[in-house]
């Protein structure tokens, strides 16, 4: 489905951020993107997206196809018409238009109605606690239900693949358990493959089939996520566990660095 071939990223024409990247999300595959910040995980899905034009970024190198045809040349919306959508970190969803009105805009591109409200109804049975809050500003939302509106926005296009950013950022446990089990549930149903980008090691792991770990803009792990959350420096440096299962203090570490062959 979507492939991405030895890619690199440079800012303002100088600054190197992805340094040939690879990566594959098979068709109705979920795959966990893992890294610290920094790492250039967000600016891979932005490369995918087309987005980097308006940071002054471009792609100097390599290719991403999906579904074979190259997305190199094509614009954000043809590259969302072609079957791809992004809930990007923050969610960002407009805080002054109501909830439904947010959920209503996954579906721009359809100019069919009866396709439209197909569409709407199907998002809300993943959804369905937004249900009482469709007329409520989606501003006044707590942080779990903007991510909800985020990601039923997403699925309104009914896409082949779904690219999360950060799904988990500032919700409490109980509510990333409910979030990742309905993307769990999308991918079942659907058959829609999502590219997962995450800190939250633990149930991205959790969630996925396939791992790929970046940092300082290169691929330096790749593998099946259950040999992943057996590897010891994956336990390490992103569970936060080490042999023995003792967790690590880091406010008591006054300077951490990664093992040199995770930044070779």
């Amino acid at each position: 489905m979507l492939n991405i071939n030895n890619i690199e990223v440079v800012f303002d024409d100088f600054f190197l951020i992805l340094k040939g990247i690879s990566l594959d999300v098979p068709d109705g595959a979920i795959i966990a993107f893992l890294g610290s910040n920094g790492a250039g995980k967000t600016v891979t899905l932005k490369a995918i997206m087309n987005l980097l034009q308006l940071e002054n970024g471009a792609i100097t190198d390599g290719i991403i196809t999906f579904d074979g045809q190259s997305l190199l040349s094509k614009s954000p919306a043809d590259i969302v018409r072609s079957g791809i959508t992004m809930v990007p970190e923050g969610r960002g969803i407009f805080d002054k238009l109501t909830t439904e009105d947010n959920l209503r805009l996954g579906a721009y591109q359809k100019r069919d109605a009866a396709e439209s409200k197909k569409s709407y109804e199907m998002a809300l049975e993943y959804f369905p606690a937004l249900k009482p809050l469709l007329k409520t500003l989606a501003g006044f939302l707590s942080g779990g239900e903007q991510q909800m509106v985020a990601v039923g926005r997403a699925l309104m296009g009914e896409p082949g693949l779904m690219l999360l950013d950060e799904p988990s950022l500032g919700l409490a446990p109980l509510l990333i358990e409910e979030i990742f089990g309905i993307i769990g549930k999308i991918n079942q149903e659907r058959n829609t493959a999502i590219l997962l980008v995450e800190q939250n090691a633990n149930i991205a792991l959790k969630t996925a089939q396939y791992g790929y770990i970046m940092e300082n803009g290169k691929i330096v792990m790749d593998n099946t996520c259950d040999k992943l959350m057996k590897n010891e420096d994956v336990r390490e440096f992103y569970m936060g566990i080490r042999t023995g299962e003792t967790r690590i203090n880091y406010r008591d570490v006054k300077h951490y660095k990664r093992r040199k062959r995770w930044l070779s």
